[in-house]
C-alpha cells in the first residue's frame, strides 16, 4: 500500500510498479533484537527444556522440502548466492535443472525476510550481474501481488477485471473427469503431467511447469481458474494467496496483465524448449522413461510412445485452442 502512482492511486500493471518499488527502496534488514527469549510457563508447562527442538527435529525428518527454519532458511539463501546467482537468469525456466532458489517455502512461513534478501544481493559480487537483477524482479513481482491484494481483496477468489467477466466456462461430469486427469498427472501431455506429478509429490512446482498447467486447466480444458488456484493452494508448501491467485489470473487472462487473453501455452512447445533432454519428464512421469530426448514430449509420434501405460492425450490442443480464443473474442465483443 505504500508504493502509489503520482495520482496517489494503486497500481494496476508491473512493469512502472517494480520502477517505483525500485525507486522507493527499502530499508535494512532489522537488526536481531537485544533481549534474551524467555518461555511462556504456563503455555509449556511440563515440557523440557528439550521439547522446541526435538519437535522441530521431527518436522525435518517429514518436510519433503528441506529443512525449515531461520538457519535452514539463511544456509538455502547462502547456498543460492554463492552457487547459482550470477546464472539465474538464464537457468530459472529450466526445470530439468536445480537453477532455482528455492526461497519461495521460507519466504511464504515468513523464516527470510526479502529485506535480508536485497541487502544480500546489493553486497554480493555478483550483485549487479543479470540473474541478481532478474531474482530482484521476481521479489518485485512478489510484492506487486501483494500490494494488488491489499487493494483488492475480492481478488483473491474473483476475476480483478471484469472484462472477461462473461467468458463462458464448461461444467459438468465430463469436465470433472478432465479436471481429475490434470489433477492427477493424466492428461497424456507429459510437461502438464509432470509438472502436476511433481505438485503431488514434493508440494512444489517449478514456475514454468505452474504457468503451463494453469494454462492447460483455463485454456484447454476451459475451467474457470479458482479451481486450479485451490488444488495449488492445498498442496504447495510454498503458498501464498497472494501470489497464487494472480499468478492464476496472469495466464487466465483475468489480472493484472494488459492483454493476456491471446495467450495459449503449448505444453509440446513449452517442454522441448525448456526440458529439451525431457529429464524433467521422465524423472516425474517413469512411464516414458524408455523415450530418449525430446521425444519424451510427445509420445503419440512414436510407435513405442504409450507401450508402458502412459495414457493419451485427453484433448487436441490445437483444436482448444482455437476454441478459447474464439470464446475470448465473443466475450471482448
Amino acid at each position: 500500500g505504500t508504493v502509489r502512482t503520482k495520482g496517489g492511486t494503486p497500481f494496476k500493471v508491473f512493469t512502472p510498479f517494480a520502477r517505483a518499488w525500485r525507486d522507493h527502496g527499502w530499508p535494512e534488514p532489522a537488526g536481531r533484537p537485544d533481549v534474551e527469549w524467555r518461555r511462556d510457563a504456563d503455555l509449556l508447562e511440563g515440557l523440557g527444556d528439550d521439547a522446541l527442538p526435538a519437535v522441530l527435529a521431527a518436522a525435518d525428518e517429514e518436510a519433503v522440502d528441506g529443512p525449515a527454519g531461520e538457519e535452514a532458511a539463511l544456509e538455502r539463501w547462502r547456498t543460492f548466492l554463492d552457487e547459482d546467482l550470477a546464472e539465474y537468469g538464464t537457468a530459472r525456466d529450466r526445470p530439468d535443472l536445480d537453477a532455482t532458489s528455492r526461497m519461495s517455502v521460507h519466504l511464504a512461513h515468513g523464516e527470510i525476510h526479502p529485506r535480508t534478501m536485497l541487502a544480500d544481493i546489493a553486497a554480493h559480487p555478483d550483485g549487479g550481474s543479470e540473474g541478481a537483477q532478474r531474482f530482484v524482479t521476481e521479489l518485485a513481482w512478489r510484492e506487486f501481488y501483494a500490494d494488488v491484494l491489499w487493494h483488492r481483496p475480492d481478488s483473491a477468489w474473483g476475476d480483478l477485471r471484469d472484462a472477461l467477466v462473461d467468458l463462458p466456462y464448461d461444467e459438468g461430469p465430463e469436465t470433472d473427469r478432465l479436471v481429475t486427469a490434470w489433477r492427477e498427472g493424466r492428461t497424456g501431455y507429459p510437461f502438464v503431467d509432470a509438472g502436476m506429478r511433481q505438485l503431488a509429490a514434493e508440494g512444489f512446482m517449478h514456475n514454468r511447469a505452474r504457468m503451463v498447467a494453469a494454462s492447460f486447466l483455463t485454456k484447454d480444458l476451459h475451467v474457470w481458474w479458482p479451481v486450479g488456484a485451490r488444488h495449488f493452494l492445498d498442496h504447495l508448501l510454498d503458498g501464498d494467496l497472494a501470489s497464487n491467485s494472480h499468478g492464476w489470473q496472469w495466464v487466465a487472462g483475468t489480472g493484472t496483465d494488459a492483454s493476456p487473453y491471446f495467450r495459449v501455452f503449448n505444453p509440446v512447445r513449452q517442454g522441448e524448449r525448456f526440458d529439451p533432454d525431457g529429464a524433467y519428464v521422465r524423472r516425474w512421469v517413469p512411464e516414458l522413461a524408455h523415450l530418449p530426448g525430446a521425444r519424451a514430449h510427445s509420445p503419440w509420434d512414436h510407435d513405442e510412445g504409450h507401450a508402458h501405460g502412459y495414457p493419451q492425450r485427453v484433448v487436441d490442443h490445437a483444436e482448444e485452442r482455437r476454441e478459447a480464443l474464439d470464446r475470448y473474442e465473443r466475450t471482448r465483443a
